[in-house]
């Protein structure tokens, strides 16, 4: 995707210096700068921080970061010690933990001095993989947004398209998950429009989503969090589409937390609600997501205090509730399956449901 017209990607690996380098979001949308990741700690403290964040991008990330221990440390120890360091980062997005998996495999069998050159191409090639899934995943989507714009009165009229947090190109190598139909459809020529809401408390709709729509051109608003529901009662919203950090086995959905509200609204007022991600965002451990999946639990100053630009261009953060108020910041929630309409992944739009799933289950 594009920043100021030009194509970048969220992680680039430079096979010079065996360094990668990465768009630090922390910064966005008021400065684009880039930050090199070098060490495994370097890695941590990205994905700890969200320097890099969304289900893929963190698994890919974490890759080069498995590559950085090896290359330090080659030995079983060290293997062991990236694999755990890069696991406690984050609790909820599974692809960091498929992505280790992923890794672990590939080097544990060689020789010790063969795993860091392994370790490289191995991160490379996921990289390079969460680009081409992504894009197939947005083809399958874009044939929904064809099929429901057929349907509606004018289909020239605007298709409304809403969405929750940031599954865009930023959350991913590049295209991004629930952002990907979205992008196809406009480069198809479709008249999308983009609902954005804020994405309380990091604001990452309103700080990220909004940003790279701009960026590539695509008619969006932004809407307050609590707006959502009204749109979809007033008939302002055509489809939902979001992302996941992880998904059960029989289709109940992790994502930043608001997305259940949404999804009760829709299925409230007969508005189809969507899930685009990866077939590697599945947890296959886990049946019943509301009970299972861990919800990360972030600093409760992401909640009292919100970051901005003062006068002065200078960034700056400032407490928005009586000083010493306690909050409690649960950063995702889970949906149950039953209000999903359907799963977008690479390999097609399935049920959410445990016998639909099966089909794209992994062989062991």
């Amino acid at each position: 995707m594009n920043i100021h017209g030009q194509p970048h990607r969220t992680i680039e690996g430079n096979p010079t210096t065996r360094t990668a380098r990465i768009l630090d979001q922390t910064l966005l949308p008021h400065h684009v700068e880039w930050r090199e990741l070098r060490t495994l700690d370097d890695t941590a403290e990205a994905i700890r921080v969200m320097r890099v964040r969304g289900a893929p991008l963190i698994g890919a990330t974490a890759a080069f970061g498995m590559f950085f221990a090896l290359n330090a440390n080659a030995s079983d120890a060290g293997l062991q010690h990236g694999y755990d360091t890069l696991l406690a980062t984050r609790p909820t997005a599974v692809n960091l933990r498929w992505a280790l998996d992923r890794m672990k495999r590939v080097v544990l069998s060689l020789p010790v001095d063969q795993r860091a050159d392994a370790a490289w191409d191995e991160a490379m090639a996921v990289a390079e993989e969460d680009v081409c899934t992504n894009h197939a995943l947005g083809a399958h989507g874009l044939q929904v947004i064809q099929a429901i714009q057929a349907q509606k009165e004018d289909p020239t009229a605007p298709l409304n398209i809403m969405t929750h947090c940031n599954a865009g190109w930023l959350a991913g190598v590049d295209w991004g998950t629930a952002l990907s139909p979205v992008y196809h459809a406009h480069q198809a020529g479709i008249n999308v429009h983009v609902w954005v809401s804020e994405t309380r408390p990091r604001g990452q709709g309103a700080s990220l989503t909004a940003w790279e729509l701009r960026e590539q051109g695509v008619p969006h608003t932004l809407i307050v969090d609590n707006n959502a529901g009204h749109l979809l009662q007033r008939g302002f919203v055509d489809l939902v589409i979001v992302g996941a950090d992880r998904v059960s086995a029989q289709g109940d959905v992790a994502n930043k937390i608001g997305t259940y509200l949404k999804a009760l609204a829709a299925k409230a007022h007969d508005v189809p609600f969507y899930v685009a991600m990866p077939v590697s965002t599945i947890d296959w451990t886990i049946t019943d997501g509301v009970r299972d999946i861990p919800i990360e639990q972030r600093s409760a100053r992401e909640v009292t205090h919100m970051p901005g630009l003062n006068d002065e261009g200078d960034r700056e953060e400032v407490l928005i509730t009586p000083a010493d108020t306690q909050a409690r910041n649960d950063a995702f929630d889970v949906t149950p399956a039953h209000l999903v309409t359907a799963l977008i992944t690479e390999q097609g739009v399935f049920e959410p449901a445990a016998e639909a799933l099966k089909a794209i289950k992994p062989q062991p």
